[in-house]
């Protein structure tokens, strides 16, 4: 080895490097006079984990205020215990962004749109023009305005905006996220992964991981994965790409995309055909025993048979069904003592009104289903070998079956039987926007929650566990308007703008049966789309279909980039004019941090804070960050003060509440009600009295209880007095089996987290999508599809899950198009916000197309070179990366590094615009059009789910003439006002910031 060689400016290729008589900043010297240190904690918001933080502040004295020197994993937070990531360390370099909004901006008069001209204008102007614009149209046709929005974390607040406003038009952003994954989950075992539940790795010995890249819940995650490894568990991850949670699993098996459910059929064709399901946990805990109607000549052809003398219990969930009794051999009433149902056979109802209807279990149906669902079938589809799928399912089922954990806690299910353990079947699931993003994503979701049922691992030890404020009822009992009615001037909108259909009769049309909404959300072409569709607002607003618009506002939503599924065409939308001179979409407001694409197309922009700027509430109302022992909440305090004009969003949505005299922010007397945002959470109630908030710790007036309680005036200080999280812990025997647990449900409702006290059944078989099948098939009164829709609604609303190609894949060329294209988002970076970060952009300057080393070289793309990808709806040029670990039919990318020239407040040649990419180019948010010359949305056709992982491309080497730079370009976007120029650099001296200038 050589020896270690002091640098001196002398040595050749080191000039950088100079030699001082001592250090610019002496650590050992007394502090500067006036100089001061502080620790504050709050909420990172780095990525949507949402750790415990603690920000180290220093004061130099100087007269520019505290800066940020440091950030830190909080230890004494119960989510992260102390352990931050990259993204979160890196929050430092958000905070000082050059790309930071200053001041709200107005484009300039006479200018186009997306030119970027804008000028300073004051909040007084800025709330003035908006009260004045909005109060016109909710006093004329509230459904002109259209609120969406990202990825916020604080939905039940814009949600009650949009209600209290009386617009339909709001969504935010799991329309085209994960929607598939909660409705999926949700209609099936009554909770999902990520905020509402997830994998027990504590006591799991068994743990598949599918479809998941490594931003979703991360350090909890990694913290996790690592314990579980460390104690002897073993991980198998299922996915086409090996990166990530997935590099360090026990074993990989590669997956076509978009496949995964017919992977899922084929685990339960051998659960079943092997007997390797957990019959009593089915036979209790699921709707498998119960009866359906197996008459088609019935209205009621595949609904569950009603006993019109059993007990309903709950009117709005009845409980009457039958079993067929394997003692008596007779139909019972489901769950009554000393019975036991049968799961397989043919019946017919002996007597009472409904004798000689022919019947059948729900389980038997299933059976029926993934009969020829071998796992030879599925080799074909996954491109996995059908002795792998069966080893799998096998090792699934004995694991479940022999390594039971038993835990000592007493409890007692709603029927009323008293059990003196809890036991579970030790194989954990996890799965994310992998399976999500696929227009067949729903079923696909819904076969595996039904592998999970089929294993016994709901709400158990070691399998799947609920996060308060779920489980909830089979769908949930929000409910979305149900017609035009709903919608008038100067009127909240009669009920939330976003829930959970149970029928035809809970969709969101008009008497023609057309959508309300400018998403077509609950509608019948998308009528589960509990999270809206905001991936096809700006396309149906520039149309005008169903209806034009007059004023989009937009709250961290890059829809002219990386959130866009068609980003070149959507950007000409925004700018787009009609006959008479005026843009197609009239006014567009843009609320951001940051300079993003977006912004350039704005008429009015709004400066948002930064996460240490602001107040923030992760709300039982909304998305919180519960544990499995009990609901968890949590807040964000200032630690800073804003930078220049820079205002919370949630601010300006009290204050334009306020001036709009909307009637849950306005007093009896039609006063202001609220102070600031601030004050709207602490004294803010879901109904007068109720004592139910955003906040669930230290309520009540001197701050003693929890859960409930009247409004605390203190409680913003109490929260940040305890590491801003507020922990309750339930009692042991309360915290499993909860979509049966007796005590559960009396403290659920109790506290308010369930409306209803009774069980919470899993859905094997759904006949609440069922009840939309029927009505495609003109069975029954009420509300009927266009006749256009009813073969559509009829093919894709089963009550039990298969697999189908992606709905863009039908419309493919497959031989023209051979390869599956995905993005992913890096663990180092969340969303576009992150990858204009000085720190992370070291980890990720720009991105390749990853394509596995076979595929690559046979099209004749070495490692490292410039390629072409096509699909059908564009082209993008790139640098090829070539890789192993990935499977040989599908390309993939890091998502949203690739930027727009002078977005960000990066330099017009960094490598995010010279050498990144959008993969969004080559994606369509709408189908090709169909014989009627219809284009539906690329979307999941039950939720209306963006279907992003199912473009299909082709690749081929660039030309050696060719420019050394990515494609599309567009023209660079002009600086901001209020806006930095970018540093070369950035360091700190004796506790001040400095920057060197681009120059």
């Amino acid at each position: 080895m050589g020896r270690a060689r002091r640098s001196t400016a002398a040595d050749p290729g080191d000039q950088a490097v100079t030699t001082t008589a001592r250090p610019l900043h002496d650590p050992l010297a007394p502090p500067l006079p006036g100089a001061t240190t502080e620790v504050k904690t709050t909420t990172c918001y780095m990525c949507a984990c949402r750790c415990g933080i603690r920000v180290h502040l220093r004061d130099a004295g100087d007269g520019n205020g505290p800066q940020v020197r440091y950030i830190e994993g909080n230890p004494e937070h119960p989510l992260n215990k102390g352990i931050l990531c990259a993204k979160g360390s890196s929050g430092i370099m958000k905070q000082y962004s050059p790309a930071r909004l200053t001041h709200p901006l107005r484009r300039k008069p006479g200018t186009e749109r997306g030119a970027g001209q804008y000028e300073p204008i004051s909040w007084d102007e800025t709330f003035e023009l908006l009260a004045q614009r909005l109060g016109h149209l909710r006093a004329t046709d509230p459904k002109k305005f259209a609120l969406f929005t990202g990825r916020d974390q604080m939905q039940a607040l814009t949600g009650l905006f949009a209600r209290q406003f009386g617009t339909p038009n709001y969504a935010a952003h799991g329309g085209f996220c994960s929607v598939n994954m909660a409705a999926g989950m949700i209609y099936t075992i009554g909770g999902s992964f990520w905020e509402f539940g997830g994998p027990d790795l504590d006591r799991a010995k068994l743990f598949v991981m599918i479809g998941t890249a490594e931003d979703h819940h991360s350090n909890p995650m990694k913290a996790s994965l690592s314990k579980f490894k460390r104690d002897g568990g073993r991980f198998i991850a299922i996915n086409p790409i090996r990166t990530g949670y997935a590099a360090i699993a026990d074993e990989w098996i590669p997956i076509r995309p978009g496949t995964d459910g017919a992977l899922f059929m084929a685990i339960i064709h051998e659960l079943i055909a092997q007997g390797l399901y957990d019959r009593p946990f089915v036979s209790r805990y699921t709707n498998g025993g119960q009866l359906v109607n197996q008459d088609e000549a019935s209205d009621e052809f595949g609904l569950m048979l009603r006993n019109p003398d059993g007990e309903i219990h709950n009117p709005l969930r009845p409980h009457n069904f039958f079993w067929w009794d394997r003692h008596t051999d007779a139909p019972v009433a489901d769950h009554a003592d000393g019975t036991d149902p049968r799961l397989f056979g043919s019946f017919t109802m002996p007597d009472g009104p409904l004798k000689g209807t022919p019947v059948k279990p729900a389980f038997q149906l299933l059976e029926e289903r993934v009969r020829d669902c071998t796992p030879e079938w599925a080799e074909g589809i996954t491109g996995i070998p059908a002795a792998r799928i069966r080893a799998l399912a096998h090792e699934m089922g004995i694991t479940a079956r022999d390594q039971k954990v038993e835990l000592p806690i007493p409890w007692t299910d709603w029927w009323g039987q008293e059990h003196k353990s809890v036991t579970g079947n030790p194989v954990a699931f996890h799965a994310m926007r992998g399976l999500a993003a696929h227009s067949n994503g729903f079923q696909t979701i819904r076969a595996l929650a039904i592998v999970m049922s089929l294993l016994g691992t709901i709400d158990r030890p070691g399998g799947f566990r609920h996060k308060a404020p779920y489980p909830r009822a089979v769908p949930p009992n929000a409910r979305p308007p149900k017609g035009p009615q709903s919608v008038k001037p100067n009127t909240p909108l009669d009920a939330p703008p976003l829930g959970w259909p149970e029928t035809p009769e809970d969709l969101f049309v008009d008497d023609a049966g057309e959508a309300v909404r400018i998403d077509k959300g609950f509608s019948w072409e998308y009528p589960l789309s509990a999270h809206g569709l905001m991936h096809n607002v700006i396309t149906n607003a520039w149309r005008g279909d169903p209806y034009p618009i007059d004023t989009l506002m937009l709250f961290m939503a890059n829809m002219a980039w990386n959130s866009s599924m068609n980003t070149s065409e959507v950007r000409k939308m925004l700018a787009d004019k009609g006959p008479d001179g005026g843009y197609k979409i009239p006014f567009v407001v843009v609320c951001d941090t940051f300079q993003s694409e977006t912004t350039g197309f704005a008429d009015l922009i709004l400066p948002d804070t930064t996460y240490l700027e602001r107040h923030d509430v992760m709300s039982m109302l909304d998305r919180p960050i519960s544990e499995f022992d009990g609901p968890c909440d949590s807040v964000r305090v200032p630690v800073l003060p804003p930078l220049g004009q820079c205002k919370p969003f949630q601010e300006v949505l009290v204050e334009l509440a306020s001036r709009l005299k909307l009637p849950a922010f306005t007093t009896a007397e039609g006063g202001r009600k609220y102070a600031d945002y601030p004050d709207f959470i602490v004294r803010y109630e879901t109904a007068p009295g109720s004592g139910i908030g955003f906040l669930t710790g230290w309520r009540g007036e001197d701050g003693s209880k929890s859960l409930r309680g009247e409004p605390n005036p203190k409680q913003w200080e109490m929260y940040a007095a305890n590491n801003c999280v507020h922990h309750h812990t339930m009692p042991p025997e309360i915290r499993y089996m909860r979509n049966w647990n007796k005590g559960y449900m009396q403290w659920a409702q109790a506290n308010g987290l369930r409306r209803d006290n009774d069980p919470i059944t899993i859905h094997l078989y759904s006949e609440f999508v069922q009840r939309f099948r029927l009505a495609a098939q003109g069975k029954g009164e009420g509300r009927k599809p266009p006749e256009r829709l009813r073969e559509r609604i009829a093919q894709y609303f089963d009550p039990l899950p298969f697999w189908y190609p992606a709905l863009e894949v039908q419309s493919s060329d497959r031989a023209a198009f051979p390869l599956a294209a995905v993005t992913q988002r890096p663990m180092a970076m969340y969303h576009a916000w992150d990858s204009q970060n000085a720190w992370l952009r070291q980890i990720h300057a720009h991105n390749f197309l990853v394509v596995n080393t076979k595929t690559a070289l046979a099209a004749g793309i070495a490692d490292g070179a410039w390629m072409w990808v096509e699909s059908q709806w564009g082209k993008v040029r790139c640098l090829c990366r070539h890789s192993e670990a990935v499977e040989p039919g599908t390309v993939w990318t890091w998502n949203a590094i690739g930027k727009a020239k002078g977005a960000w407040a990066l330099s017009g040649d960094a490598n995010e615009s010279e050498k990144g990419f959008l993969l969004n180019h080559l994606i369509s948010e709408e189908l090709p059009p169909g014989a009627d010359g219809r284009r539906m949305s690329n979307s999941d056709p039950i939720t209306g789910q963006a279907g992003w992982y199912d473009v299909r491309v082709r690749i081929r080497p660039a030309a050696a003439d060719e420019p050394a730079h990515s494609f599309p370009q567009f023209d660079a976007m002009p600086a901001l006002p209020g806006t930095s120029p970018p540093p070369r650099w950035r360091a700190w001296f004796a506790g001040a910031p400095k920057q060197g200038d681009a120059s």
